[in-house]
């Protein structure tokens, strides 16, 4: 992630300058389009000379999603009781405990002191406050009804946070069986077998061949250099999918295998169509026009796959195409889908067909995720005690055997 100096238009006799922290020039490019400024001159440059201290050294301290979300509905409140915005930001501020966000909120305090408007002095925070929380609170300004736009905000990140914890709350219980499994499976392969090698050798018989077979994996284990690259390998395929697949191809690759995942792949693919459905139709109720709103609600999804034909299909609506035949061009998404959309749009209902689809994604998530982790748990325990029952079993032959020749 860099950090680039720009030159954009912001109307026809305003001229704004400001950095943009994105991976690419023409992420940037894209991320300046999506403010609704025109770049006319961009270049990269060292995020510590180009930023304030929120921005540079407290920057990498970092805030969370939640904390953002609690923030927007505390000043949402604020303002709907009466309190003038100045006031609010210095109460928030006040009580925060995050440095980093007392820190923003400090500056934003004085960006709007000075005659800013709180869309423009959100605009160089584009780490915490995306495009899409900007756009929204610039029609809330424009509307006269910012703090319905900052309730409509909080509500909708609150919506997408509790969808991705349901998620990682459902994956938590078979992912801890599977590390405690594994443990249990190499404590006995390292330390439990080593000692019975012993008693085994003592005894000078020949051992059974799944006994032998447990020996080398247990010897294969106690080499040190087995575990070292091991944890090199974890490194490099961590650092790989880090800073690896920067490449649109490369994305594009990975978005989707992952949309190909056998159970995974369908909750990944339904997660990503309610997250667009839920923001197209927040930012079409606030008043935003329809291909604002796409352009928009593009980077808000996480699969490469499905923006990248959000992208391909954006030229085509703007040249008058419907959003429903738009969508059906493209495989990725349901039919079902874009039947609706299409009917939505005819009977300009599109709003209320989005909310629909919203609904009904994120419930068919839920039902999925409680489906997989129904599943993966017996599956788990079965795999599991397969496993720990056949190290068992080999362990115990050499004995039995002693047993059949004393007999």
């Amino acid at each position: 992630m860099g950090t680039f100096k720009y030159r954009a238009k912001k109307g026809p006799n305003d001229i704004i300058d400001s950095t943009i922290e994105a991976d690419s020039k023409e992420e940037a490019i894209e991320k300046i389009s999506q403010l609704g400024y025109l770049a006319m001159h961009i270049e990269k440059t060292d995020a510590a000379d180009a930023m304030p201290l929120s921005k540079g050294g407290l920057f990498r301290l970092g805030v969370s999603k939640k904390r953002i979300t609690v923030f927007t509905r505390q000043l949402s409140i604020l303002l709907k009781s009466g309190v003038p915005i100045l006031k609010a930001l210095g109460v928030l501020a006040e009580q925060s405990e995050n440095n980093y966000l007392k820190a923003v909120v400090n500056e934003i305090y004085g960006e709007i002191k000075k005659g800013r408007t709180l869309s423009a002095a959100l605009e160089g925070y584009l780490k915490i406050f995306s495009p899409l929380y900007i756009a929204l609170v610039r029609t809330g300004e424009n509307s006269g009804t910012l703090d319905e736009a900052l309730f409509r905000i909080s509500e909708y990140r609150y919506r997408q946070e509790q969808i991705i914890s349901n998620v990682r709350t459902a994956l938590t219980y078979p992912l801890l069986m599977a590390v405690v499994g594994v443990g249990t499976v190499v404590f006995m392969l390292m330390f439990v077998m080593p000692k019975l090698l012993k008693i085994f050798t003592r005894l000078g018989q020949d051992l059974p061949l799944p006994t032998k077979i447990l020996i080398a994996i247990s010897h294969f284990l106690r080499q040190g250099w087995v575990w070292v690259g091991f944890v090199l390998l974890c490194v490099a395929i961590g650092l790989i999918i880090k800073y690896g697949m920067r490449s649109k191809k490369q994305k594009l690759m990975l978005s989707a295998l992952k949309l190909r995942l056998p159970i995974f792949g369908e909750i990944f693919l339904k997660t990503e169509l309610a997250r667009f459905s839920r923001t197209l139709e927040l930012l079409l109720k606030s008043g935003i026009q329809l291909l604002n709103a796409i352009r928009v609600s593009i980077p808000t999804l996480s699969n490469e796959m499905i923006r990248e034909a959000l992208r391909q299909g954006y030229s085509d609506i703007e040249r008058g195409e419907s959003v429903g035949r738009t969508l059906k061009r493209f495989p990725v998404f349901p039919k079902f889908m874009a039947n609706l959309v299409s009917v939505g749009e005819e009977s300009g209902r599109l709003e209320e067909v989005l909310e629909e689809l919203t609904n009904t994604y994120e419930r068919e998530t839920d039902e999925s995720v409680k489906i997989m982790t129904n599943l993966l748990e017996p599956i788990m325990i079965l795999i599991m005690g397969i496993i720990i029952g056949g190290i068992i079993i080999a362990m115990l032959l050499p004995v039995f055997q002693i047993n059949v020749v004393m007999n």
